[in-house]
């Protein structure tokens, strides 16, 4: 195993050969890893996103919030290639995602790590295995190196000693730290958090956020998280997106956010029922709906 001093104890020979197999990108931004511009997005008849516009600073945690269904899971899709918009941009790195191929899209994929809601792990794999799977599905790597990285991975998150467990023994923190220990497998670019503090006691939690802002300083990867809770978001990101009704509605740090007066967050970071999101969701005259006329007594 070979260690290099500027990443500390989270490296290993995996990042040698990534660099040795990376694409030179095309004129990336020194300051934007994700750029978006004019993103439209129409599912189902509704429009998603509608001109969207929004940058992802390279090196930074950058938190997505905003009301469920305004399509912060979406976002991600979008910037991975899982799902291609009606009109607009996404570039990561300087690569128009929605214009890449089959192979330059894949070799972007492994450029990022996601980590999933639910962690998705592999339920007949243990640990070691399920941060091992992505090895031994994109490299030819040795099987000494290959354990060697992912014992790496596993003592960065803290559960090396948990390497020959089932996923069926692990409480739900631990289950989000083998998915991250997982996500950085092959020492992203940038990583991709869905939901990542949801069901988390409050160890657990800030266990995940201690990771994050970690990961985040020590090897400057970007991070992209979709959240609800404030509190945590505020601990950890560096800027702070509102999205609601297919824009950015606000943004700006997490300290100041909530306090910007807007209708928007003073929905959304106080909780409130009704207000630009209603309570109500759009539908007909509910008199005619139960058959009844306006004329009728």
């Amino acid at each position: 195993m070979v260690f290099w001093p500027r990443f500390g104890y989270l490296a290993c020979f995996s990042c040698t050969w990534q660099f040795m197999t990376m694409p030179v990108p095309n004129t990336p931004d020194e300051q934007t890893l994700v750029r978006i511009r004019g993103l439209t997005t129409v599912l189902s008849g509704k429009k998603v996103f509608d001109g969207l516009d929004l940058d992802i600073p390279r090196g930074k945690v950058t938190a997505i919030m905003g009301p469920s269904g305004t399509g912060k899971t979406t976002l991600l899709k979008h910037i991975t290639g899982q799902m291609r918009g009606d009109a607009g941009e996404v570039r990561v790195d300087g690569q128009n995602v929605p214009e890449l191929g089959r192979e330059q899209l894949y070799t972007l994929r492994e450029r990022i790590g996601y980590l999933f809601q639910n962690s998705a792990l592999l339920t007949d794999f243990d640990v070691f295995e399920n941060v091992a799977f992505p090895l031994r599905q994109h490299t030819r790597l040795p099987e000494v190196l290959i354990r060697n990285i992912v014992l790496t991975k596993l003592q960065a998150v803290g559960l090396r000693g948990a390497a020959a467990l089932e996923p069926s023994e692990l409480s739900g923190g631990m289950a989000r730290r083998v998915a991250l220990a997982r996500a950085i497998v092959f020492d992203p670019m940038l990583i991709l958090y869905d939901e990542p503090f949801v069901g988390l006691d409050p160890i657990a939690l800030n266990q995940v956020l201690k990771l994050i802002r970690t990961l985040n300083q020590t090897l400057g990867i970007t991070s992209v998280l979709v959240a609800h809770e404030l509190e945590a978001i505020k601990q950890v990101a560096d800027h702070i997106y509102l999205i609601a009704n297919g824009k950015v509605v606000a943004q700006g740090d997490p300290k100041t956010i909530a306090d910007d007066g807007s209708p928007w967050t003073r929905q959304f970071f106080g909780g409130e029922a009704d207000g630009p999101v209603p309570f109500q969701y759009p539908a007909g005259d509910y008199a005619e709906a139960l058959g009844f006329s306006r004329s009728s007594p």
